[in-house]
C-alpha cells in the first residue's frame, strides 16, 4: 500500500466550521470548540447561532440568509441578526443564499430577480452596522455563473457584497481554476470566502492530498481570508464520500480532521456505511470539469 501523503501540522486563522449538527452524537461537537481547535468561526445554514458551539464563545458565529421567504418584504432575517448585534454578539460578516442556482442536495432554488429584491430589504441595511455581506454562494457548474449574473442584472448596482464565496467539490486543479475564474468575473469585488469544499468520493490518498494542497493554497492568497471545509462529520454519515470526513465513523478524528484543526496525523482510517445516503443541509455534489481559467 502506498504511503499516505504527509503534511506538517499548520494553523491558520482563516479556518472556519461548516456546522452539520448530529442528533446520533451530539457529544462530537465539543470537538469543534476544544482548546486545541484551530477553528475561529462558524455558519449552519441559518440566521441563528447553535447553543451547542456558542457556550464557550470561541467560534464567531456567521449568519446565513439561505433561502428567500414567501413575501419579499419580509425582513426577518435582518431583524434578527439586529437582535443578535443588539444583544452584543459580534457579527461582522452574513452569508447570503445557499446555492440559489440548485434545486436539491441543500439549493435554495432562488429565482435572480427574487433574490435581489429580498437582498435589498435584508442585507443592505446591515451595512449600516458595519457588516460586510457575502454574496450568493454559487455551485461550481456554469449554471452558478449565469444565476449571478442575473442577480447583479436585476440589482441594478443596488445589491451590496463585499466579498464572494466559493463552493467545489472536485479536485484541486479544478478548484484553483474557478477561484481564478470567479476573480476574473468580478475583479471589483476581490475577497473570496471558500465555504464549501471537499474531494468528493475519492480515495484516502487523494483526499489527503487535496487537502495539503488547498490548505496550503488558500493559507498563501491574502485575498481569500476564510475557508470552511466541508467534513465535519463522521465518515459513516459523509454524502461526500468516507474519505472526505473530518471524523471516523466512531468520532475519532481523520487525518483530514486532525489537520484541519492545527494538528498531526492521527492514523484514524475513515469508514463508510455501504449502501446508506445521508443528504446535508446545504450540500450541493458539484463535480465536473471546469476549464481551466487561471492560477492565481
Amino acid at each position: 500500500m502506498a504511503a499516505l501523503p504527509f503534511v506538517t501540522p499548520s494553523t491558520s486563522s482563516k479556518r472556519g466550521l461548516v456546522y452539520v449538527p448530529s442528533t446520533e452524537n451530539p457529544t462530537d461537537d465539543s470537538i469543534w470548540t476544544s482548546s486545541t481547535s484551530d477553528l475561529t468561526w462558524y455558519y449552519n445554514y441559518t440566521p441563528d447561532p447553535s447553543s451547542a458551539l456558542n457556550a464557550t464563545k470561541k467560534l464567531q458565529f456567521v449568519p446565513m440568509l439561505w433561502g428567500a421567504p414567501s413575501d419579499t418584504s419580509d425582513t426577518t432575517f435582518l431583524k434578527k441578526v439586529r437582535s443578535q448585534i443588539g444583544g452584543g454578539a459580534n457579527i461582522t460578516y452574513v452569508l447570503g443564499f445557499n446555492e440559489p442556482d440548485g434545486q436539491g442536495n441543500g439549493g435554495s432554488n432562488v429565482p435572480a430577480d427574487t433574490a435581489a429584491q429580498v437582498w435589498q430589504r435584508n442585507m443592505n441595511p446591515l451595512k449600516e452596522q458595519g457588516v460586510k455581506i457575502g454574496a450568493p454562494a454559487m455551485t461550481g457548474g456554469p449554471s452558478g455563473f449565469a444565476w449571478l449574473q442575473a442577480f447583479f442584472t436585476a440589482c441594478a448596482g443596488n445589491c451590496t457584497v463585499d466579498f464572494i464565496p466559493i463552493h467545489w467539490y472536485g479536485n484541486f486543479e479544478g478548484l484553483a481554476s474557478h477561484i481564478g475564474q470567479v476573480q476574473g468575473t468580478y475583479p471589483n469585488i476581490s475577497t473570496v470566502w471558500v465555504t464549501e469544499y471537499a474531494l468528493a468520493r475519492a480515495s484516502l490518498t487523494e483526499s489527503i492530498s487535496f487537502y495539503n494542497s488547498s490548505a496550503e493554497y488558500f493559507d498563501r492568497l491574502v485575498n481569500i481570508t476564510h475557508y470552511s471545509y466541508f467534513g465535519a462529520f463522521r465518515s459513516s454519515v459523509s454524502n461526500v464520500g468516507p474519505n472526505a470526513a473530518m471524523l471516523t465513523e466512531k468520532g475519532k478524528l481523520t487525518d483530514i480532521g486532525s489537520f484541519y484543526l492545527g494538528g498531526s496525523a492521527t492514523g484514524n482510517k475513515p469508514k463508510g456505511v455501504a449502501g446508506r445516503l445521508s443528504i446535508f443541509a446545504g450540500w450541493s455534489f458539484v463535480i465536473g470539469a471546469a476549464a481551466i481559467f487561471a492560477f492565481l
